[in-house]
């Protein structure tokens, strides 16, 4: 373990550098060069960073049919399905047993993949997705992540006993931001561990990073075994972006999931994720957005 950690500390290390000068010299909207460049070109990067490189360069290699409009995915297949990309979502703390209990009808309804709750709130929302395939899932540190690795385990634990199926968890920031970067990936893997066999999503807040430490952020998470890197809360300031997407994907490559989370209001905006390489779609509009119909304001 220790020398994994080592390890972690020295590709992180490296990353650092690397992306804080690329992006001086030439942008943040060359993303796709710059992580190309570690992929094809940084041994010691190519061995460290990533477990199935070849995968990575094939997400690479297809990139032209993953991202933007031209992304050879079949409009018509894509609404059908997009249902099942969805995670229905209901965060706020005031959330009533009337509107959860709406939450789960509309889940079924939808046949969307989940129900994503305080943890809180998992008892009533598994109780009422019983005999559906809809899966209950919960946010655990949830919004800041500010909690010990410890609690977030319990956390996790306790609402895995009451039904939930997967668990969205938020990393660290402020020890992301101080490179305590032992620190993250010991929180995260501390969920992970305790949450299995069940899949965990790890929240990096992209709003709230600058884009090495979005890279950083993903690279732990999947040296942890999350199974999930993830945009946003939706109460963090900001929300899923199409780059950061596609910056997301590129880091954890194709054996990984990415989902965007955080603003996502229409058909159009999932659409995009979706194209952009999210596999997954966490929104409250959901209804609106499987139905092509305008959405009520709200910033999840």
């Amino acid at each position: 373990m220790s020398d994994k950690i080592e390890n972690i500390d020295n590709v992180v290390e490296l990353i650092t550098n690397k992306v804080a000068k690329q992006l001086q010299d030439m942008g943040y909207m060359n993303q796709e060069k710059l992580i190309a460049k570690y992929i094809n070109n940084d041994n010691s990067q190519k061995k460290s960073t990533f477990n199935r490189p070849e995968a990575v360069r094939k997400v690479f290699n297809s990139g032209a049919d993953r991202i933007g409009t031209k992304s050879g995915i079949d409009g018509h297949k894509l609404k059908n399905d997009l249902a099942g990309k969805i995670d229905h979502t209901m965060l706020n703390p005031d959330a009533s047993k009337e509107e959860l209990t709406k939450l789960c009808k509309e889940a079924r309804e939808y046949s969307f993949a989940t129900v994503c709750v305080n943890s809180a709130n998992i008892p009533l929302v598994a109780d009422l997705l019983k005999g559906s395939p809809v899966k209950p899932i919960a946010v655990v540190g949830f919004p800041l992540g500010a909690g010990s690795s410890q609690s977030k385990a319990f956390e996790a634990i306790e609402a895995i006993k009451a039904g939930a199926e997967e668990i969205d968890m938020v990393i660290n920031i402020g020890a992301l931001k101080s490179k305590a970067y032992k620190l993250v990936y010991n929180d995260i893997k501390t969920v992970v561990d305790a949450s299995q066999p069940h899949k965990v999503k790890v929240i990096i807040e992209t709003a709230q990073l600058s884009a090495e430490e979005k890279v950083i952020a993903c690279a732990l998470s999947k040296t942890a075994d999350a199974a999930f890197v993830k945009t946003s809360t939706g109460f963090g300031g900001g929300g899923a972006t199409v780059e950061d997407i596609q910056l997301m994907r590129r880091i954890v490559g194709a054996d990984m999931e990415v989902k965007a989370s955080g603003g996502i209001r229409t058909q159009e905006d999932a659409k995009k994720m979706i194209n952009a390489g999210a596999d997954r779609v966490g929104a409250s509009a959901s209804v609106a957005i499987v139905t092509g119909k305008k959405a009520s304001k709200g910033k999840y």
